[in-house]
């Protein structure tokens, strides 16, 4: 008896149990309606986690019923609806409120201004929103005994490359624009943080560059405006939008003059951060592992990529140098295959043909008229 009792018991978990289990699962996702934010979300869905999503619309298009549009294109390939709301993480007192209303086990956190030649224009605005906005999201998660993170950084905070490539003992600090340094200062901060206060796990993803869309071409990266990135400028260009692309700098020292570049498929970034999340399972403590391929491609390189996936013709022209801009930057990915198990799978051709079948697919976007 005590035996069926005990199988009893096991098939039919309580209430209590149950509602360990979908803690144990929810995830809160901030910027999550964003190009790397609604990906991730998507992969989150997909293997039985429970993203929760804030976002201010910053980087994404409204939709209908106030959730964003990539937002509702997840929805449609996962077949599940999202729970989402609308928040600015610097605002306090809304964080509270969703503090108070769900159990999070973790954040991921990808809210915040993301231009490289923006952040020069306009520092000030991106120290307050990346940099206040994280302190206040903190301060959230500590009053509510959050203490698992998964922080969106990047390889600006390397600045220009001492060694190639770069691994995780790389110097960092030597960054050459406001937005390398805003991921620069928020690493300083998280570290210190779980330095201070015992409990905390924190993984730290230095990015290199995300580019591609998911295999459905219902998502992908949509930039408001003139598209601040390669590639986005480059499809954009191949679909009629753009008459052609600026190549700024054609005197580097790398394979052709111009800029080199680590590109990562979004897809195998998104899974990046789910190995990060089951990593911050282990209590692990404050992690830091680059998502990157190891493998540079100029700017030329990408361009020539490009038009054989698109099977167009891509103009373009020489232009100065932009400045906080660097010759070379590319991964060594060891440290996250051997600690999160992850490895990048899709190449070159596979990013572009992705990127190729988005932006085919919608060439205006998540919008129904184009931008300038």
């Amino acid at each position: 008896m005590a035996a069926e009792m005990a199988e009893a018991l096991r098939r039919k978990p309580g209430k209590d149990t149950a509602e360990r289990t979908e803690m144990a699962k929810k995830v809160l996702v901030a910027g999550g309606a964003g190009y790397i934010g609604s990906h991730c979300v998507l992969e989150l869905l997909e293997i039985g986690y429970h993203p929760v999503v804030i976002d201010n619309f910053h980087n994404a298009i409204e939709g209908e019923g106030g959730v964003p549009e990539s937002l509702q294109r997840v929805e449609e390939i996962v077949g599940k609806k999202i729970d989402f709301e609308k928040v600015d993480v610097l605002d306090a007192a809304a964080l509270d409120r969703l503090f108070h209303k769900h159990k999070f086990s973790a954040v991921l956190h990808f809210a915040g201004l993301k231009a490289v030649g923006e952040s020069v224009q306009k520092p000030l605005e991106y120290y307050k929103v990346n940099v206040t906005g994280t302190l206040r999201l903190l301060e959230i998660m500590h009053a509510h005994g959050v203490k698992n993170i998964v922080f969106s950084s990047s390889a600006t905070v390397y600045g220009d490359p001492a060694y190639l490539p770069i691994d995780e003992k790389h110097p960092v600090g030597g960054c050459t624009n406001p937005y390398g340094k805003t991921k620069y200062f928020i690493e300083e901060m998280i570290q210190d943080l779980c330095k201070a206060e015992k409990g905390w796990n924190a993984i730290l993803l230095r990015y290199f560059n995300p580019i591609g869309a998911h295999i459905s071409g219902k998502i992908g990266e949509d930039p408001q405006g003139i598209p601040n990135n390669l590639m986005p400028y480059v499809a954009q260009v191949a679909i009629g939008r753009r008459e052609y692309l600026s190549v700024f700098g054609n005197d580097y020292n790398t394979c052709d003059g111009t800029g080199v570049r680590d590109y990562i498929h979004i897809v195998d970034l998104a899974k990046g951060h789910v190995a990060a999340l089951k990593k911050l399972e282990e209590n692990c403590g404050c992690k830091i592992y680059n998502l990157g391929t190891g493998t540079g491609y100029s700017v030329l390189q990408m361009v020539k990529a490009m038009e054989k996936a698109s099977g167009k013709q891509i103009r373009y022209q020489i232009a100065p140098r932009r400045e906080g801009d660097i010759a070379s930057c590319y991964a060594d990915p060891a440290l996250a295959a051997n600690e999160l198990g992850w490895k990048a799978e899709f190449g070159l051709d596979r990013m572009c043909e992705d990127l190729w079948r988005w932006q085919s697919q919608n060439p205006t976007g998540f919008s129904k008229a184009a931008d300038v």
